[in-house]
């Protein structure tokens, strides 16, 4: 488990609309290029602030909160 992987998801996500779109389509194939734990791509694929937050060792800023992981968190597509 890499501290810097799953911020670089939620950066990347925040950028660019594309990537975020294909995150909340199909996770497993947004995914695919970054080394994630099961765990890890879990909860970026459900928004899992907490499990993020406890893991990484940091808050999120709020662009990542509001603009990719609460999104994330609320689709209901499960």
């Amino acid at each position: 488990m890499s501290k810097e992987a799953v911020p670089a998801v939620l950066e990347r996500a925040a950028e660019n609309i594309s990537f975020y779109g294909q995150l909340s389509e199909d996770y497993a194939k947004a995914l695919q290029d970054y080394d994630l734990t099961w765990e890890e791509r879990a909860a970026v694929a459900s928004g899992g602030v907490c499990w993020i937050e406890s893991h990484i060792g940091r808050k999120l800023d709020e662009r990542l909160m509001t603009g990719v992981l609460v999104p994330l968190l609320s689709r209901e597509k499960w």
